[in-house]
């Protein structure tokens, strides 16, 4: 009997492991969820008897060896830096591979090994990476095949909090991965406008934000991503005006978040000395000299909202945050805010995406817009999770059925893969609108 391997029962993966334990049942396939954490385990596979848990250390190759060795289809859901080390033992043990996370130049560098053994590796299959290149593309091609030429291309997308759940001043809170919230942004990012490339370093990328409008819940703000460059070749849209991929933040997020960046919080090299000792006010006075109080050293008044944004995190708090010894500012800022942003059992999350094209057909400019928002049910069945995990669950079944025929390091911008895919996410209220 077919065996899907789940590796990685963390915020993201609990809809995909719901999904493939009922098409289990019903396609008579095997599914074993491996995770490190006793408590992911229980949380989100514990009530399917029809999955295989096991608890085990995921960083040791020798446990992955045997788990990948005895399985049919790989899914990786684990942090992307431990992709690679599945990715050789997927090769050596000839298994196919699926994830939802960006493809590293080091994932690339086995294409030609991965194609030799008439294997498909298939990444950037879950909402972002993922669903927005698989949207994209339909509307594009469809767009194309009209005649159409392709102008300006402007993608964003964001994991942000229903407003109905929205009770602090940040308009925000974790719905996934939390290390990668607080050093989201990091690097240069670069796009194109009026065909010349732009570069915005990391101390400026929250300060160059773009707004982004739906019709059901209003204005929001988006920051570029790292690279928008390399999805221009992707996307087929050589030659192309304007090219740019963001991220969606609540009206507001950005200005404040920019303070965190220019203190320096969110660095993730220098050692905090006994950081377990530090109260979080102690935490923020590192960052600034004693001449001046911190609303003076950011030029900051008590009626500016990015002043009620930073004091709303504690900064005169007294509080000790359990955190190991010697952290980093950026591993002390994520336990500060997985404390202040975590989700409530009963709230909802907000997923929206919007791709803005603007075209030529006929010898007219036209414009036409393509949104998604999804909210999610609760704290467990979120809209991350299921923009995230139906679209990897859904390539997975399509994997294991055979119905995905290329090899190789792909990503899901080919008919074969999102025309099915987003057929199917559409039973799940998982719908792009469009509008001129």
């Amino acid at each position: 009997m077919d065996k899907i391997l789940v590796l990685g029962a963390g915020k993201s993966s609990g809809v995909l492991i719901k999904y493939l334990a009922e098409q289990s049942a019903r396609d008579h396939f095997q599914v074993t969820v491996a995770d490190s954490s006793e408590n992911n385990l229980r949380d989100r596979v514990a009530r399917f008897s029809n999955i295989e848990q096991v608890c085990g250390i995921v960083e040791d190759r020798t446990f992955l060896l045997n788990l990948i060795a005895s399985s049919t289809v790989v899914v990786s859901l684990l942090p992307p830096t431990m992709h690679l080390l599945v990715a050789h033992l997927c090769i050596e043990c000839k298994k196919n591979l699926l994830t939802a996370s960006y493809v590293s130049p080091e994932m690339k560098a086995l294409e030609a090994e991965v194609k030799s053994k008439d294997l498909t590796f298939l990444n950037e299959c879950g909402l972002d990476p993922g669903l927005d290149h698989m949207s994209a593309m339909q509307l594009l091609h469809k767009l194309k095949d009209q005649g159409a030429e392709i102008k300006t291309f402007r993608s964003f997308c964001g994991g942000l909090i229903a407003p109905e759940s929205n009770d602090n001043p940040w308009g925000y809170k974790i719905t996934w991965n939390p290390r990668n919230v607080v050093l989201a942004g990091q690097g240069t990012a670069q796009y194109l406008e009026n065909k010349r490339l732009k570069f915005v370093p990391y101390h400026q990328v929250f300060k160059r934000i773009s707004p982004v409008y739906f019709d059901q819940y209003g204005e929001y703000e988006a920051y570029p991503n790292r690279d928008s460059i390399s999805y221009i070749q992707k996307y087929e849209l050589a030659g192309i005006e304007n090219f740019i991929r963001g991220t969606i933040r609540t009206k507001g997020f950005c200005s404040a978040w920019d303070k965190i960046v220019q203190l320096g919080l969110t660095d993730d090299a220098v050692k905090i000395s006994e950081s377990q000792k530090l109260s979080i006010a102690q935490f923020f006075q590192l960052f600034h000299s004693d001449s001046f109080s911190l609303m003076e050293y950011l030029g900051l008044n008590e009626q500016s909202e990015d002043w009620q944004k930073l004091r709303w995190l504690g900064f005169e708090s007294n509080e000790l945050l359990l955190i190991k010894n010697n952290s980093t500012p950026a591993e002390y800022l994520q336990k500060l805010l997985e404390d202040k942003w975590r989700l409530g059992e009963t709230d909802k999350d907000l997923v929206v995406m919007q791709h803005q094209i603007e075209y030529e057909l006929d010898n007219k400019r036209q414009q036409i817009i393509s949104s998604l928002a999804l909210e999610g049910e609760n704290s467990l069945e979120t809209a991350m999770a299921k923009t995230v995990g139906l679209p990897l669950a859904i390539a997975t079944k399509m994997v294991l059925q055979s119905k995905i025929r290329l090899k190789g390091v792909i990503i899901p911008t080919v008919k074969e893969i999102y025309n099915p895919i987003l057929k199917e996410l559409q039973n799940h209220k998982i719908i792009f609108r469009e509008n001129a």
